[in-house]
């Protein structure tokens, strides 16, 4: 299901729908399947215009939910993000913890993962960096400090898989992260070469993110300058929960280079 399915990017016998999760009612979609992953997202620094954050993740998600529940689906798998639990305040944050809370008051087996960023073809977070480092140049709230756990999504893909798949997965919460921990500002390097990265001071960083946040070219805003506070990281990595070693998994590097 997507808002403009391409079947021919999908391996045969692959069935498409064109639906949109802010369709008031989904339960013919849904209707005579037995599980729903719900991979539906808009990527934290985006506010588009007509469709925000609680439209899209919290109300598409009870929309999908309620689909779900009316027509007798199985299981319901949720992708949310890490973060959730913490105390940052975001649009984004809030609309994601409002899908989980629909999600775990569902009357069907449920399972929630929450990876750090996700990375691979097609991705927003590469051309999102590669947009704001264009003239080889970026400011960045104490210098990209911030760390991340990069995960391949062709090694989330398996374990979406088996939460809808396996009844041992039912009714849990699991926080996922890649192989290695990295600054934003590393990763910038990976992405896009090596670009220079100017340390903003965090009260000047705030009012510049305020003041950018009006002009629809510029990938920042004050929400974004919140999830600058919060690593992306696990402490024990929820791999393991599906037979993964963590050590194991594609690492930004691999991927950029074809290796892996």
């Amino acid at each position: 299901m997507a808002r403009s399915p391409d079947a021919v990017a999908l391996p045969p016998g692959v069935e498409t729908v064109a639906a949109d999760v802010t369709d008031p009612d989904l339960t013919g979609v849904v209707d005579g399947h037995d599980a729903v992953v719900n991979l539906v997202a808009l990527p934290s620094h985006v506010s588009p215009r007509g469709a925000d954050h609680e439209a899209v993740h919290r109300d598409g998600t009870a929309t999908l939910v309620a689909a779900a529940e009316a027509t007798g689906v199985g299981r319901f798998v949720q992708s949310s993000a890490l973060g959730v639990d913490s105390d940052v305040d975001t649009a984004y944050f809030r609309a994601k913890r409002g899908a989980e809370r629909v999600v775990r008051g569902a009357a069907l087996e449920w399972s929630i993962l929450r990876p750090s960023v996700v990375f691979g073809d097609g991705c927003a977070f590469f051309p999102f960096l590669r947009r704001f480092f264009a003239l080889g140049v970026a400011p960045l709230p104490g210098g990209g400090r911030i760390r991340l756990q990069p995960i391949w999504v062709g090694d989330l893909a398996p374990m979406l898989a088996d939460c809808a798949t396996d009844p041992v997965h039912a009714g849990r919460t699991y926080r996922l992260g890649g192989p290695e921990v990295l600054t934003l500002a590393e990763v910038a390097e990976c992405v896009c070469g090596d670009p220079v990265v100017v340390p903003l001071p965090d009260t000047l960083a705030a009012a510049l993110f305020a003041l950018a946040e009006p002009v629809p070219f510029v990938p920042f805003d004050r929400d974004q300058y919140r999830v600058f506070a919060l690593d992306n990281t696990v402490t024990e990595n929820d791999a393991v929960a599906f037979g993964v070693d963590p050590a194991s998994l594609r690492t930004v590097r691999q991927y950029l280079s074809g290796e892996g």
